[in-house]
């Protein structure tokens, strides 16, 4: 008698049923879906939205298969793309500022499987289609944008400590405050220190200039910062359009990937990822007229030229009262029937408001939209990437009292304050940003993908169920279930932690097989060996899975620390093979080990007396 102890046995079956629940959902394939979420980034909740929206798509004949609501965001899954993208544009049509819409796939499983929090495993970009962009940051323009800050830094604490100064230049190499006297310049430069104790200050020779300037390394630190800080802007904008399963990670020293898996229309997309906008608040001047500043050219001392939406200028002070840095929260909004955008500032900007305003009442305050993009401008005869700064005046009110964190800005369409709102909610990018590469990956094309690689998967399986079934008889065919099992179970997981699969994935998951069949064929041999050696069958099952156990172990563990070291430095493929490949290691331990002990304990184990083993 060789029997394997019960506990393990129902381990292994309870395991195996709880993985084929789980994995189920992807027996039934995906449809084509569109996923809805607002504009104003509030989350739907109750069914009013849903139904409106149906009741609408019912109008049309667009009735989905299948409608509900996930997350904050409503699913709308249809029998196939070309009514997928009827109710897409019926829906822009019908509420064209209500919804951000992305095209999707939703799975074809029963309702009860979604209501018992089952789902199938997420395709990646390859397998499903999709949008490919690479961005390069200008991180040049995140160390501008620093001297820029100690500009205006340097000006409010200057004029808060009441030290006068003759000018602050900000330039390339640095920021440069000039002092009518020696004495001055030397109590300022303790104010100036205080402002960023990680700035270099010196003095000029004759103690009426201070130079500011950043070390190679602090160089360094604000570029990477400036990177770090784009992913997160751009991962919010990404999760603002709705889109589900993307992905932003760095590539390479200054660049950023985007993947956005289901989405073919890449016009919304690139007009919004790339922006990069901000807000600054500015008190107009009253030391001149703006028609004729911008005339003569000659502007006046203290104020800067700028041009509202229709062209008219505008003359401000040159001093920035508050910065998109200091913006907390932004949200679109309705006051007394107009489209409005409530801005939230941090403590800091909500003193400097607070100070401003109680200061200024009645008078006029501006705000100034920023952005930032690179346009190709004929030079030469040919084609050169100039970097283009936009600040136009978007709303200029008359101070009517005190206010500090919060505000609202009017006088803007409603698409605008909804896609200003969208901009300065998901953060300003640390440093411009520019596409210098973009793929569409069409819906058929990764069908094509999925449908090779499944085909390779089947055709290598089935080459080698046969092998083992022909080789070792009966224990082959017990491995071959095995196999499935381990399939099964790693599909289940995959599942279970969203986990996206790719076209290396696939290869992961062949690779995984072929390790598994490399376990029993260990444990079959062994077996082998103990009954050429002339043991008894039960003793040579017994001895195969003890003497197998540390080969399999230690062949299995070197793999997996390649997959570990794989997942902590790849990026995208690479990272989906190496999960794919590290989950399928610890499946195949399991099945192996606890799998095949466990068939053959109930098939052969009861036996009292074998006279061979079909092995």
């Amino acid at each position: 008698m060789n029997r394997y102890p019960l506990w393990k046995s129902l381990l292994f079956a309870g395991v195996m049923l709880l993985a084929l629940l789980i994995a189920l959902p992807n027996l039934f394939g995906q449809a084509p879906a569109l996923q809805l979420s607002r504009k104003d980034g509030e989350l739907f909740t109750g069914a009013a939205a849903l139904n409106e929206v149906t009741a609408s798509l019912a109008r049309e004949h667009l009735d989905p298969d299948l409608a509900f609501v996930q997350a904050g965001r409503i699913m709308l899954r249809f029998k196939d793309v070309p009514t997928q993208l009827r109710a897409r544009d019926s829906i822009d049509a019908s509420a064209p500022d209500s919804y951000a819409i992305a095209t999707t796939l939703a799975s074809r499983a029963p309702e009860w499987t979604r209501k018992f929090g089952l789902r199938p495993m997420s395709l990646g970009l390859d397998l499903r289609g999709g949008i490919y962009l690479v961005y390069e940051v200008d991180v040049e323009g995140a160390v501008k944008q620093t001297l820029q800050r100690l500009d205006r830094d340097y000006r409010l604490a200057l004029r808060e400590k009441k030290l006068q100064y003759e000018s602050v230049d900000g330039g390339a190499g640095g920021v440069d405050v000039v002092f009518k006297d020696a004495a001055t310049a030397a109590s300022a430069q303790k104010v100036l220190e205080g402002v960023d104790s990680n700035v270099t200050l010196a003095g000029s020779p004759d103690g009426l200039t201070i130079h500011a300037t950043l070390s190679p390394a602090q160089v360094k630190q604000r570029q990477d910062f400036a990177i770090q800080q784009n992913i997160t802007a751009l991962g919010n904008r990404v999760n603002a359009l709705g889109v589900s399963e993307a992905s932003v990670q760095r590539q390479g020293a200054n660049r950023i990937a985007v993947q956005l898996p289901g989405v073919q229309d890449a016009s919304e997309v690139i007009r919004l990822l790339g922006k990069t906008a901000t807000l600054e608040v500015r008190l107009v001047s009253d030391s001149g007229n703006a028609i004729e500043a911008q005339s003569s050219g000659r502007i006046p001392l203290g104020a800067k030229l700028f041009k509202d939406r229709s062209g008219r200028p505008v003359l401000l002070r040159r001093d920035v009262v508050v910065t998109g840095e200091q913006l907390t929260d932004a949200t679109s909004s309705y006051q007394n029937g107009e489209p409005a955008v409530s801005v939230r500032l941090d403590a800091r900007g909500g003193d400097e408001m607070l100070r401003t305003t109680q200061e200024n009442i009645g008078k006029p305050m501006a705000i100034v939209f920023i952005e930032k993009e690179r346009q190709l401008r004929d030079q030469d005869g040919q084609k050169v990437a100039v970097d283009v700064t936009k600040e136009q005046v978007i709303s200029v009110a008359t101070i009517r009292g005190v206010f500090s964190s919060q505000f609202q800005i009017t006088g803007l369409a409603a698409r605008e304050g909804q896609e200003l709102a969208k901009l300065l909610r998901a953060g300003a990018l640390a440093a411009p940003v520019y596409i210098v590469e973009q793929r569409l990956i069409g819906p058929s094309l990764g069908q094509d993908n999925i449908d090779k690689g499944v085909r390779a998967l089947e055709i290598g399986s089935v080459a080698l169920f046969v092998f083992m079934a022909l080789y070792y008889s009966l224990f082959g065919v017990v491995a071959n279930f095995v196999l499935v099992c381990n399939v099964v179970l790693l599909a289940a997981f995959l599942s279970l932690f969203g986990a996206a699969l790719t076209l290396p994935g696939i290869a992961g998951i062949m690779l995984t097989v072929g390790m598994a069949v490399d376990a029993n064929i260990l444990i079959y041999e062994r077996i082998r060996e103990e009954v050429r050696l002339g043991v008894t069958p039960h003793a040579a099952i017994k001895a195969g899975f003890e003497k197998a156990f540390s080969a399999i172990g230690d062949a299995n563990v070197t793999t997996l620390i390649a997959g570990v070291v794989l997942w902590s430095f790849g990026t995208g493929p690479i990272k989906g093979f190496a999960v794919v490949l590290s989950v399928g290691i610890l499946t195949t331990l399991f099945t192996a080990l606890v799998g095949t002990r466990t068939v053959i304990g109930l098939v052969w184990g009861s036996k009292s007396a074998i006279s061979r083993l079909p092995v």
